[in-house]
């Protein structure tokens, strides 16, 4: 038994040292009980008060100490004070008061990490489905490549970081998609698309203090829906061929107004040569019959003469002549062989 029997009356002592009597038992004295234990912490501490001090002031330095934390080179912390956002700290070794006055988060700044909008096979497939600036609905999947650039912000203005990153994403894709057509989204405008939408997202995530830096936007995938894929390649196939055609006719152009404007110039040339010959010529003939009337006015008879001699010259010049003298007689007949004449003083040039 715990507690022992006193006499022979069968009632139980009370165990804070007041033994009954006659069955009557005292209320425990508390503040005996108190400095009772006071006494036996003292005794069993060496120094007495001495030792009490030192074990409190050991407890006071560990306490303090807590409150040391390292920071690496791939790190940000931040310390909160009750819980409110008090300071960032940089790589290297810190204090900040201890628990639970202030706390510290330290977490990896550098990591990159990966936010997936559209993948295949997720269960709100909606979000990759876009309307272009021509009425068409192209199927856009990419990925947000990030990073915490600002643990203070991305801790205190974000409620949820992930959420907002791909709100932010899906937004501003689908904006920069409503303003370009089809062709070029799934053709040659990703490049153009990936490079608007990282600077678009980094200036909206900016106005939120996110503590967010974009590094990539990656279009993994961009085509027409499954559901309407196979009409689309058809009329991509008739807009290549309309593209072709016009390049085709382009071309033609190019090659024939060139050549057209070429004969055009020739003729111009040819006109402009032929009128400068004939007014030339005029010019010649008016001057020429000009020179002849002042020679006729001066002396008639001889410049009439002259005339038909020479009329005559260039008329007959390539007939047979017979001269005949009308005032010779009817008797005999001068005959005078004028082609046997220019024949031999031809030969003879020869």
């Amino acid at each position: 038994m715990p507690w022992q029997n006193n006499g022979g009356n069968g009632d139980r002592p009370n165990p804070w040292g007041g033994g009954g009597s006659g069955g009557r038992n005292e209320p425990p004295q508390f503040d005996d009980f108190i400095k009772k234990g006071q006494d036996q912490l003292k005794s069993a501490m060496p120094g007495g008060a001495g030792g009490v001090v030192l074990i409190v002031l050991v407890m006071i330095a560990l306490w303090l100490a807590s409150g040391l934390y390292r920071v690496e080179t791939n790190e940000q912390g931040v310390v909160m004070r009750f819980g409110k956002y008090v300071d960032s700290t940089a790589p290297g070794l810190h204090w900040h008061l201890p628990y639970p006055i202030e706390t510290v988060e330290v977490r990896g700044v550098t990591d990159e990490q990966t936010i997936e909008i559209g993948v295949r096979g997720a269960s709100n497939r909606s979000e990759s489905l876009m309307l272009t600036s021509d009425e068409n609905i192209v199927d856009v999947r990419f990925n947000v490549v990030w990073r915490i650039a600002d643990l203070g912000n991305y801790l205190f203005n974000l409620a949820d970081p992930q959420q907002t990153v791909k709100s932010v994403a899906e937004s501003v894709m689908r904006e920069l998609v409503g303003k370009e057509r089809i062709t070029p989204i799934i053709t040659t405008a990703r490049g153009t698309l990936q490079s608007d939408a990282l600077l678009e997202m980094q200036n909206i995530l900016d106005t939120y203090e996110s503590g967010i830096t974009v590094l990539r936007v990656q279009i993994i995938e961009s085509e027409a829906p499954d559901e309407v894929k196979d009409a689309f390649l058809d009329v991509q196939r008739a807009e290549a061929d309309q593209q072709r055609l016009m390049n085709e006719a382009e071309q033609y152009r190019n090659r024939i107004i060139p050549e057209a404007k070429g004969r055009a110039q020739q003729l111009v040339n040819q006109a402009e040569a032929y009128k400068a010959e004939v007014v030339a010529r005029a010019t010649g003939e008016s001057a020429r019959f000009l020179s002849v009337y002042e020679q006729y006015v001066a002396a008639k008879d001889v410049t009439r003469k002259r005339l038909y001699l020479e009329t005559m010259e260039e008329i007959l010049a390539g007939m047979d002549k017979i001269v005949i003298d009308g005032d010779a007689g009817s008797g005999v007949v001068p005959y005078l062989p004028l082609d046997q004449l220019t024949k031999k003083k031809s030969e003879g040039e020869e």
